[in-house]
């Protein structure tokens, strides 16, 4: 008689707390979904932080590098070392702050979160300091002690290799060009709300901006800026409110597209109590109404905002913060597409037309205004079809296109004039879309200029050298294969800015002066300092002639200078605005009166081509990396700081004082002047370093004169010496 064997008894798992470390990769996955979560954390933290201006930089995607920078009030040196912990924030202190959180950010665990799927760097400064702070988190906490450096006003976070240790998650990533359209339509959303923010989203490596909108007062502006002229026309402005407590309290203002709008997919941009949200029930509702209102069923362009009382929203329901819950949400919805379906149909009663007049050629027999005559149809009927032998053709065959053939005349008109259409559509070309660099014929002459006469063995030297140091207060050393260089930091820092004015024409960010900064006061102190005889009041008169002629010339230029240059001057004639050349530099602000007196004497204002070039070499010598003004204390000019104490003179190389009796004291400085001269060499020497050669590998073109003005001097060659240590 066989025996079955007993059934082994199953215990239940045991029940274990997870490592920290665990926990918090799983909550970081959670937060951080793609690269475009992270770039959503750190905008959003740069608007918390009143920022007016946000750059954001992305290489493949946001896997490798996100860096996204702000002018906001930076973070104290102090919170550093809990910057990147799980749940430490600035924003509220206990729960019930919930209520009423007006910041975007509240949970504290965007940066923690980061840090533990990627590498992050921070770089800040405050207010008021003579210098930065960068350091760099792991897992949440500081790899290292925070490090002082050159820093301009903000904060800069750069997070590298996001994902590296989630592979699963960053094989499905791979697709780079997709997660990078995700940022550019998000901070395209993000522009269209902050009107008061310039914002700035471009490439590793692109000299363009693929977002580039500047502080405007018109929310229709900001949108035709970055989705383009063709959505803005076809707009139209909504309104609804409602202030009853017992069924909803709520504001709503924005913009729909008109029956005119066509497009392939629904573009909805809702933000509620100014944050970025989605709201399914919404945006069904209004797509239902498009489809019974309007021919064809097309696909909507919508933005709204809405403002709630804070304790009627609830932010708390989403990881990522992308949705929202609303008190008496379905009657907020429902109020929103009554107004949109009563608004849509009285548009789509009264369609409009764009029209455009075309000449042509005396071939074509002319055509009566009775033929062209378009009545409104009625909603719903189908729109009558063009017969085919009036619709406007191209031929390919020509390159001049042949539509004369097609085209209606004005005989009265055109009689005697160049049938030629190579003519017409070249000015067309130059006309079209001014802020396109490339349809300014002036600004692409003058890039061809620079492309034309680069010298390709400097352009060689420039891209491949390694920069040692700095050998003086104006050469660099360079090496460059077996060859050490000299290079005048000056003389190259002065050429990439002025290429680099006509690279970005009419698409630069913008740096906020603390304090506007009236013209006249400024011109006449750099007529002053011109002066050599300081004493003297002789010419007193005839400067503020000077001034008064410049303030009104650039007065009257100043429309042209913010739209063209981002220079921008107030109606008061005040300086409040100027150009960001290269990302994280600022330029010697000292130099100011000299450059605003030079955009009044030099730039030659009369021909288009000779004002953009007088005007970004201006730009470009002030933007140079010029030393300071305060003596470099590092040598000789140490002496300058020096406290002088009557009945005292220096000797023995300046390492003591003697008085009279013979006796010695200790040297005494002018402390807080030297400490500020230290700041402003150690922040030229970072900038030369790491934004300077950096940049010019990328975008600097050389040109032939640098290789006969002393620019690039050869002062030595190593090969001999390798040949010695291969010997040894």
């Amino acid at each position: 008689m066989e025996i079955e064997p007993a059934e082994e008894v199953k215990e239940p798992p045991r029940i274990h707390r997870l490592d920290e470390s665990v926990v918090n990769r799983i909550a970081a996955g959670e937060v951080i979904q793609r690269p475009v979560s992270a770039v959503k954390e750190l905008v959003e933290n740069s608007l918390d932080a009143s920022s007016t201006s946000i750059s954001v930089l992305v290489k493949d995607g946001g896997l490798k590098l996100i860096q996204v920078s702000d002018d906001g009030h930076g973070i104290r040196y102090e919170d550093l070392p809990i910057l990147c912990e799980r749940h430490t924030t600035s924003k509220l202190s206990k729960y019930e702050d919930l209520q009423s959180i007006k910041s975007m950010g509240f949970r504290g665990e965007a940066l923690a979160s980061m840090t533990y799927v990627g590498h992050v760097t921070v770089t800040t400064i405050t207010r008021g300091q003579l210098h930065g702070y960068r350091v760099s988190y792991r897992d949440g906490v500081m790899e290292n002690e925070p490090k002082a450096c050159a820093a301009v006003k903000g904060t800069q976070i750069l997070i590298e290799n996001l994902f590296y240790n989630m592979v699963a998650r960053r094989k499905t990533l791979q697709n780079s060009a997709d997660d990078y359209t995700k940022i550019v339509d998000l901070l395209s959303r993000f522009a269209i709300h902050h009107i008061d923010v310039s914002f700035s989203c471009r490439k590793h490596g692109a000299t363009r901006a693929d977002v580039h909108s500047v502080a405007t007062p018109s929310r229709l502006n900001a949108i035709r800026s970055v989705y383009g002229l063709s959505v803005a026309q076809n707009l139209i402005k909504i309104e609804a409110s409602d202030n009853d407590p017992s069924s909803s309290v709520f504001e709503m203002d924005g913009f729909i597209s008109n029956s005119n709008y066509v497009a392939k997919k629904t573009t909805m941009v809702l933000f509620i109590n100014d944050r970025l949200v989605e709201c399914t029930a919404l945006k069904r509702a209004l797509e239902v109404v498009y489809v019974a209102t309007l021919p064809k069923a097309s696909k909507p362009f919508i933005y709204m905002s809405i403002t709630l009382p804070p304790e009627h929203v609830d932010v708390n329901v989403h990881p990522t913060k992308r949705e929202v819950s609303l008190l008496n949400q379905e009657v907020i919805v429902e109020k929103i597409q009554s107004v949109v379906e009563s608004v849509l149909r009285n548009s789509n009663e009264s369609r409009t037309f764009q029209e455009q007049t075309v000449e042509a050629t005396p071939s074509v027999p002319s055509v009566t205004n009775n033929d062209l005559h378009l009545s409104p149809s009625p909603p719903g009927s189908k729109s009558q079809r063009v017969p085919v032998n009036k619709i406007v053709r191209t031929d390919s065959s020509d390159p001049a296109g042949r539509m004369h053939a097609y085209l209606y005349k004005n005989p009265q008109k055109y009689l005697g004039r160049d049938s030629s259409l190579t003519t017409v559509r070249s000015s067309v070309r130059q006309r079209r879309n001014l802020k396109e660099t490339a349809d300014l014929t002036s600004i692409q002459e003058l890039i061809n200029d620079i492309d034309r006469k680069c010298h390709s063995g400097l352009l060689d030297i420039v891209r491949q050298s390694t920069y040692i140091g700095m050998a003086d207060d104006v050469f660099a050393l360079l090496q460059h294969n077996t060859h050490l260089y000299l290079a005048n930091v000056v003389n190259l820092s002065k050429e990439l800015m002025y290429q680099q004015v006509l690279r970005r024409f009419a698409h630069f960010n913008a740096i906020q002066l603390s304090e506007p900064a009236p013209l006249q006061e400024l011109i006449m102190l750099a007529l002053k300092e011109e002066d050599s005889d300081l004493e003297s009041n002789e010419n007193d008169d005839l400067k503020k002639k000077i001034a008064e002629m410049n303030t009104q010339l650039l007065n009257q230029k100043s429309e042209m200078l913010e739209e063209y240059f981002c220079i921008f001057i107030d109606s008061d004639g005040n300086l409040s605005r100027l150009p960001i050349l290269l990302d994280q530099y600022t330029p010697d602000m000292d130099r100011v009166p000299e450059f605003v007196l030079c955009l009044g004497n030099d730039v030659e204002w009369e021909e288009e081509k000779n004002c953009f070039q007088s005007l970004a070499a201006a730009l470009g010598n002030f933007y140079a990396m010029h030393p300071p003004m305060l003596p470099n204390p590092s040598g000789k000019g140490l002496e300058f700081y020096r406290k002088r104490k009557h009945g005292k003179h220096t000797q023995d190389g300046g390492n003591s004082c003697h008085v009279a009796d013979g006796t010695a004291e200790e040297d005494e400085f002018e402390h807080e002047l030297l400490s500020e001269a230290e700041t402003a060499w150690a922040q030229r020497e970072w900038s030369i370093q790491h934004v300077l050669f950096p940049s010019m590998r990328l975008f600097l073109k050389p040109p032939n004169s640098m290789a006969s003005n002393g620019t690039f001097v050869r002062v030595a060659s190593l090969e001999k010496l390798y040949k010695i240590f291969e010997r040894c």
